[in-house]
């Protein structure tokens, strides 16, 4: 199979879809891998490292969509590559199709094959080719928010950590999955007050045992929620619904409850976000400010961690592209029901259920496109 990866053109989005070493795996099974010129230099690799691992390298991102069978990216198409998408090619990237009706026109009407990292499961119901990227963006957070809460950045000029003599910062993280965790350890470790809501008993108590004294948890009914972002100098949201949108747990109306310059972070953007005056923004300008109230809603947070990021997804997602080029992406998702999961949108129809039901498309079971 012809496999190819094209330099991300989303604003300060510096990842890549395959490594050199990724590439070089997929040539010694016997693959044609095609790198658009300059794809790697993001992450600190040159043309020449994806020449040395066997690649060839191509001139534009056109040549690509034309000639490969499997196109690799990190991020959703933008619209020009959307317009390059062809029937029956395979598209194996992130998506976030729940909040995007225009890129879910276009992928449907582009007829291709696309695989959603982010809806690809594993045998304990985890997300794995999302968690990475989860591990590394609620890292992100508390930097980022850290950063926000500082006076200059309209932020309250508090310091997280306190100092002695001085109360730490209050950090309230909604959502104890793999980017509240990340996000309450990074806190933590910088003596933050730390409070973790979330709807499970069981995560609680998990989070419990790990964290002891060092944060405390909270069941997250409405009024605990409140309570919590009303107190808060830093609020994280970090609530995932697998492929649909996010719900929104703060309201314009709790901002009023904030003290001006405290900070929201919404990891969940990506979903839509779970705040309700939350909008996508980026790194070139990564906050605005909404009732007193600083928001930081980068859509692409791991894209500043470029190297970092690019190596912990592609160890996950290298597997499964050389399962499809070995196999072909039918056979590849029929003996896989893991990576069938990711198909989101093939032969013009929706085949993911929460993408269908959110955005008011006809769902189409995966057994029908695997037939």
């Amino acid at each position: 199979m012809r496999v190819g990866t094209v330099k991300e053109i989303k604003n300060h989005e510096y990842r890549v879809g395959l490594t050199p070493e990724s590439a070089r795996e997929l040539v010694q099974h016997g693959h044609e891998v095609w790198v658009q010129k300059g794809a790697g230099l993001g992450i600190g690799e040159s043309d020449n490292d994806y020449l040395r691992a066997g690649a060839k390298l191509i001139d534009t991102a056109a040549e690509i969509f034309a000639e490969c069978e499997m196109v690799v990216k990190v991020k959703e198409p933008q619209s020009v590559e959307r317009a390059m998408l062809r029937e029956g090619q395979i598209l194996f990237t992130y998506l976030h199709l729940a909040p995007d009706p225009e890129q879910t026109k276009d992928l449907v009407a582009s007829q291709a094959v696309c695989i959603a990292y982010e809806t690809v499961t594993d045998a304990s119901g985890g997300l794995p080719l999302l968690k990475p990227m989860s591990q590394v963006a609620g890292r992100m957070s508390i930097q980022a928010g850290a950063t926000a809460l500082e006076k200059a950045h309209g932020g309250r000029g508090i310091l997280l950590g306190g100092v002695p003599g001085v109360a730490p910062g209050k950090v309230c993280v909604i959502g104890g999955g793999v980017v509240g965790f990340n996000a309450a350890q990074m806190a933590a470790g910088l003596g933050a007050d730390v409070t973790i809501l979330d709807r499970n008993p069981e995560v609680l108590e998990r989070l419990g045992y790990y964290f002891e004294s060092r944060a405390k948890t909270r069941f997250a009914n409405a009024a605990n929620v409140a309570e919590c972002v009303a107190a808060a100098d830093l609020v994280i949201g970090a609530v995932l619904i697998p492929g649909a949108a996010a719900p929104k747990l703060v309201t314009r109306e709790m901002l009023s409850t904030m003290r001006p310059g405290a900070v929201l972070v919404d990891v969940a953007i990506d979903q839509g976000g779970c705040f309700e005056t939350s909008h996508a923004t980026t790194h070139a300008e990564p906050t605005y400010i909404v009732d007193g109230i600083v928001h930081y809603c980068v859509a692409n947070m791991p894209g500043a961690v470029a190297r970092t990021s690019t190596y912990a997804l592609n160890n996950v997602t290298l597997p499964h592209m050389l399962r499809m080029a070995d196999k072909g992406w039918k056979d590849a998702l029929r003996s896989d029901a893991h990576l069938a999961a990711g198909l989101n949108v093939w032969n013009g129809r929706v085949t993911y259920k929460a993408v269908a039901d959110d955005l008011g498309y006809d769902y189409c079971p995966m057994e029908e496109a695997l037939a």
